[in-house]
């Protein structure tokens, strides 16, 4: 599946793996629970950004994504993400999904995913003629199993670089970086995106991308993603509501969504 960073998808049966809610809200996460959805990077893009949380402000996801593969699909629901800020520049990331997996041959995996945990970096701030850039290196446990799908078998690793420059409602963003698995029938591979948002209004805004990794298995082949997502701000539950979807362009095919919940708190 994709590592929707989560962002970087592994792209096999074996290593698919690759503030304050009120009741009203409640309601909302119980559907996305419910919704198939694939796993990913800023989210809800697949493509990250270099933001980082201010210091002691912490952040959470609930979301579900979708990856239809040619050997199959995989659901992660519920998935949950969860950010801390350590400094103004560093954020601790973590990631438990819960991955359904559903081959087109041989019997369905179920269980709790590869746990992913990174820091991200930012060593340059936006000013007027430069942009933000951040690092972002994370690790896969793996708590998933990988007879099952649900899992990568072995510890991987992720190596990116966000930049992102804002102009008015503008926002562009873009980076890459490279996958290092050493697990049976997987591959070391680069990444590499790029992405658009336009603020529509105080509370939406919309955006696309193209995204390109090369293959993730050795009997694999590379894959180029063109999604469009976006974000609503919902004043009832004090959260987001994020989503995107898209398919591939090129190279292996692949249909991926994420539909999710986002908070975020933390002292003034």
């Amino acid at each position: 599946m994709l590592d929707r960073e989560r962002g970087v998808g592994a792209g096999s049966a074996r290593a698919r793996k690759s503030r304050r809610a009120v009741f009203g809200c409640g309601i909302l996460a119980f559907v996305l629970l419910g919704a198939a959805s694939s796993a990913w990077a800023g989210p809800p893009f697949l493509t990250d950004d270099p933001e980082t949380l201010r210091p002691q402000h912490k952040e959470f996801y609930l979301f579900s994504t979708y990856d239809k593969a040619p050997d199959g699909k995989e659901i992660d629901a519920p998935a949950v993400e969860f950010n801390y800020g350590v400094t103004d520049n560093l954020m601790f990331h973590m990631v438990v999904p819960y991955v359904m997996f559903y081959p087109d041959a041989g019997p369905t995996g179920r269980g709790v995913g590869d746990v992913e945990l990174g820091l991200k970096y930012r060593f340059l701030r936006e000013a007027k003629d430069t942009p933000e850039v951040a690092m972002f290196p994370f690790v896969e446990v793996p708590t998933g199993n990988a007879v099952r799908g649900t899992g990568n078998g072995q510890v991987w690793y992720r190596i990116p670089v966000w930049a992102q420059k804002s102009w008015g409602r503008w926002t562009t963003m873009g980076g890459g970086g490279y996958v290092v698995n050493r697990a049976p029938d997987m591959r070391n591979y680069w990444f590499a995106g790029w992405q658009v948002q336009r603020e529509l209004t105080a509370s939406f805004t919309l955006g696309g991308e193209v995204f390109t990794q090369q293959a993730a298995t050795v009997d694999g082949a590379g894959s180029t993603f063109v999604t469009v997502g976006g974000y609503y701000g919902m004043d009832f539950c004090g959260c987001e509501l994020l989503f995107d979807g898209g398919h591939t362009v090129a190279g292996e095919s692949h249909a991926v969504g994420y539909l999710g919940l986002h908070w975020e708190w933390g002292p003034e």
